[in-house]
């Protein structure tokens, strides 16, 4: 299979995505819509993923965007699979007729999410993921919720069977990505109930590697709808 990436921001890389992907014998493209690059036409892929990116973007969107939000809906249109993760799982939402707004708590660091009860994702009842968000978006209709955390009930959404997946939480965070982005990017504002400091973030290193296998899973089940 070949897979289309699209990235919002330098500091909002693929991460793991590109490894476990070329691991697994697909190839893939990254576009860079922020740095002049044309979205591709949805015939050229056989699945598509929606980057994580500034959330000062929902509020702005760029010019580029309307040529992004065209891809998005051709490929809910379409029988293809279709991921978003953070800002993309924002987008994809939003094409859905769900709302994205400033959630209660914004969260920063590792916390834990637990499945929900009609959750269709094959993962554990409770796991730690990144997180690194202020916003949130409400449950598409005809959706079935991945499930939550303490600060933000809806943490991903499986719609159309588990053919398209929205991921406000972070499986495909690495130590390097999340140094990157912490580098480029402030921390998400608001009250600091659920925001971590750096050296809380970086204190347990393994963290990282225990989201590879859920990424591992999340994936190949999403990739089964090809």
């Amino acid at each position: 299979m070949h897979i289309h990436l699209l990235q919002h921001g330098p500091d909002h890389g693929p991460a793991r995505l590109t490894d476990w992907l070329t691991s697994m014998g697909h190839s893939h493209t990254v576009f860079h819509l922020y740095d002049g690059e044309l979205p591709p036409r949805p015939g050229d892929c056989d699945a598509l993923i929606v980057l994580d990116g500034p959330e000062a973007l929902l509020n702005a969107p760029p010019s580029w965007h309307k040529a992004e939000e065209k891809l998005i809906t051709r490929l809910l249109d379409s029988h293809k699979p279709l991921m978003g993760i953070g800002l993309g799982a924002h987008y994809i939402a939003e094409a859905l007729g769900a709302i994205s707004a400033p959630g209660t708590y914004p969260e920063a660091g590792w916390h834990s999410v637990s499945l929900a009860d009609d959750s269709p994702f094959a993962l554990p009842e409770i796991f730690d993921a990144f997180m690194w968000h202020r916003y949130v978006f409400s449950l598409p209709d005809e959706a079935l919720p991945l499930g939550g955390s303490a600060a933000a009930p809806v943490q991903g959404f499986a719609w159309d069977a588990g053919r398209v997946v929205g991921l406000l939480c972070h499986l495909e965070a690495s130590h390097a990505s999340v140094k990157q982005l912490m580098a480029g990017q402030p921390v998400p504002e608001g009250r600091d109930d659920y925001l971590q400091s750096e050296a809380a973030i970086f204190a347990q290193p393994k963290r990282f590697d225990h989201l590879a296998p859920l990424l591992d899973r999340l994936l190949s089940q999403w990739l089964g709808h090809a």
